[in-house]
């Protein structure tokens, strides 16, 4: 579903609701046990506004920290994770509820009343997801056609299938011309004929989705008669890129036309927006650089202390409009990493990386002076990552619409970063792009606030490593 331009993870915000209303319902039940219990009745107990209220911020915070820990993340989580990071936010967001309950409610009352939420909320979890649990081993999921029979629809059969999410059951392949059909069933799918219809195709076998897996649609090879006729009918029909950033929330390169991202929605840059956004990364670098500023010094110390050489590093990378900045970090390479003046691009174990240098990289703290370019106004706190010169003339020649990132100011972090491992290759930038690509055109405040709580997710868990 898209909410403010943004497609959320299938699934992400029914959970998120749900467990809103999970804490609500736990507050309220905890507060009606004390009062049966104990009888605390006169002003021993709030009256019931008060306790709505606390049953709402408990429900907001417990959310945020589910977010916070990467609960609402579309990535595979294993159990005794999942079940160390639920503890982890019933910890600290009880925590941070009874410190604003205890300004407007009465102190004894509300240390009672936080435990007794947490043990019920706790008991409703176990039950939920477990319901949950068998609820998605007896679904049914959608079926869908693909027409197709290349790469990119053979490739597309088997994410759908053996996805942990976005799960489709196929119900075969249908070639765009006679040369493309083969006898065999590529990968365990059912290739049909071009002797059948997709109309009598998606009666048949109860089709509730169709895409297009094709990189050429031209010269009449895409039967698109036969998918108006579906499209009529109410089956959704979605080209490749379409459905990767329905459900991927990327923007495939290799099979993009430029015309898809010409007549397409997205890419709002209004004056609102602009402007929106700028006051956000003003107000955000501010109270980053108070907080974190014992942080930075520390590091600062600890790289002085261990290597020689300046302490900020300054390097040269593109910006808005491919106009280029000096972008400041906390120096995490020995001084003569590049002594011969050749760039070169950062391996996830790079031996230049001193012992200092490689937990900043792992925490992101070498990143921290970048608040003072957001502050001045070269980057923003989401968006892109920058590029230096150099790599960004080779990845215009190797990346389709490479340029198009460069028509928002570069980020502290980004989408791609949330979302990929840390690359250091040409392959590795390509799927970046994509992310990127996607951000670009559906960049909005929600999806920078989702980025951001995301990234306080992988940087505390030490995901993507």
């Amino acid at each position: 579903m898209r909410v403010f331009g943004h497609s959320l993870t299938p699934g992400a915000l029914p959970a998120m609701v749900m467990d809103m209303a999970l804490c609500f319902l736990a507050v309220l039940l905890a507060a009606s046990s004390l009062t049966t219990r104990y009888g605390m009745i006169q002003g021993a107990v709030p009256e019931l506004p008060l306790i709505l209220v606390g049953a709402t911020i408990f429900a907001v915070v417990m959310a945020l920290m589910y977010g916070i820990a990467g609960l609402y993340r579309p990535v595979s989580i294993p159990l005794l994770s999942t079940v160390g990071r639920t503890a982890f936010c019933l910890l600290v967001g009880g925590y941070l509820t009874s410190l604003s309950l205890r300004i407007v409610a009465d102190r004894g009352y509300v240390e009672q009343l936080l435990p007794a939420a947490i043990a019920y909320l706790a008991v409703g979890l176990v039950f939920v997801h477990c319901g949950l649990y068998f609820m998605r081993r007896v679904r049914t999921y959608p079926r869908v056609l693909i027409v197709g029979t290349g790469p990119e629809a053979l490739t597309l059969a088997s994410d759908l299938t053996l996805s942990t999410r976005n799960l489709r059951n196929v119900v075969g392949l249908y070639p765009t011309s006679e040369d493309n059909e083969s006898p065999d069933a590529p990968a365990g799918h059912r290739v049909f004929t071009r002797q059948q219809s997709i109309s009598e195709l998606v009666s048949r076998h109860r089709v509730q989705e169709i895409i297009v897996a094709v990189r050429e649609q031209r010269g009449g090879g895409v039967p698109m008669d036969e998918l108006l006729a579906c499209r009529i009918r109410g089956i959704p029909v979605l080209d490749l890129a379409a459905y990767s950033e329905k459900t991927r929330c990327e923007v495939p390169i290799d099979s993009l036309k430029g015309s898809w991202l010409v007549y397409g929605h997205g890419f709002v840059q209004g004056h609102v927006r602009q402007v929106l956004k700028r006051i956000f990364d003003i107000v955000c670098s501010i109270l980053l650089l108070v907080l974190l500023s014992p942080v930075i010094l520390l590091a600062m110390i600890a790289i002085k202390l261990e290597s020689p050489g300046p302490v900020i590093y300054r390097q040269e990378r593109v910006g808005l409009g491919g106009r280029t900045f000096m972008c400041l970090k906390l120096r995490s390479m020995r001084n003569d990493a590049e002594k011969d003046g050749v760039a070169r691009w950062a391996s996830k174990n790079d031996p230049r990386v001193t012992r200092v240098g490689n937990f900043m990289r792992k925490t992101r703290i070498d990143e921290l002076p970048q608040l003072w370019s957001v502050l001045v106004g070269e980057m923003s706190l989401v968006g892109p990552r920058p590029e230096r010169p150099g790599f960004v003339e080779e990845l215009k020649r190797e990346i389709p619409f490479y340029e198009i990132r460069h028509t928002v100011k570069p980020g502290v972090t980004g989408w791609a970063q949330v979302r990929y491992h840390y690359g250091a290759t040409m392959d590795d930038a390509r799927r970046k792009h994509q992310f990127d690509l996607y951000y670009v055109k559906n960049n909005s405040l929600v999806l920078d606030l989702l980025v951001l709580i995301e990234t306080v997710s992988v940087i505390v868990f030490r995901e993507g490593q």
